[in-house]
């Protein structure tokens, strides 16, 4: 397939989606490596950033997204006119944090590093599809494990989750510093 038509296909299908889309599931429905598609997709998104379209294509991990260019997006909110959800409270983003560097984690491995119950930060983290269940552990019980979404990394702008900033013990030990 052609590297223009493969754009234009990948293109279609992130439109008509609306949400992120591995490279992989492109290849397979353009009939294309997936090699192909990434750089189809790396091409697509500098046009777009060197044309100043009003749209970007955004990666996230290895999946891909079409979203509105930042400068669009108070006329969509306005155009939208979505009442605004509140923020996180500060229990909520100390659950979130957890799930995020420690994942996958267990509800009670949450309520110990906390010290608290987190039933309700998790039940609004979940109901946000910040963090989503991502299997059972084998232990008594079959505790269920969660694990952050596509929705946090695009929430906190981050790529990946190497995006992350080093926890500060992490940081003092690189840095030479004592740690625990």
């Amino acid at each position: 397939m052609k590297q223009d038509d493969l754009a234009r296909g990948i293109e279609a299908i992130l439109f008509a989606l609306g949400e992120p889309v591995p490279s992989d599931k492109l290849g397979q429905a353009l009939e294309a490596e997936t090699s192909q598609v990434r750089a189809a997709c790396a091409a697509l998104a500098q046009d777009y950033e060197t044309r100043q379209a009003g749209i970007r294509l955004i990666r996230l991990e290895d999946s891909w997204q079409l979203v509105s260019a930042p400068q669009w997006g108070d006329a969509v909110r306005r155009l939208l006119e979505r009442k605004k959800p509140d923020k996180l409270s500060p229990a909520a983003l100390e659950t979130l944090a957890i799930v995020a560097y420690f994942q996958p984690v267990t509800r009670v491995y949450l309520d110990q590093v906390r010290g608290v119950d987190c039933s309700h930060s998790l039940s609004l983290l979940l109901d946000r599809e910040l963090v989503a269940p991502c299997g059972t552990l084998d232990a008594p019980g079959r505790p269920i494990l969660y694990e952050t979404t596509p929705d946090f990394l695009r929430a906190f702008g981050l790529t990946s989750l190497e995006d992350l900033p080093p926890l500060p013990e992490q940081g003092q030990k690189e840095e030479g510093g004592t740690g625990p």
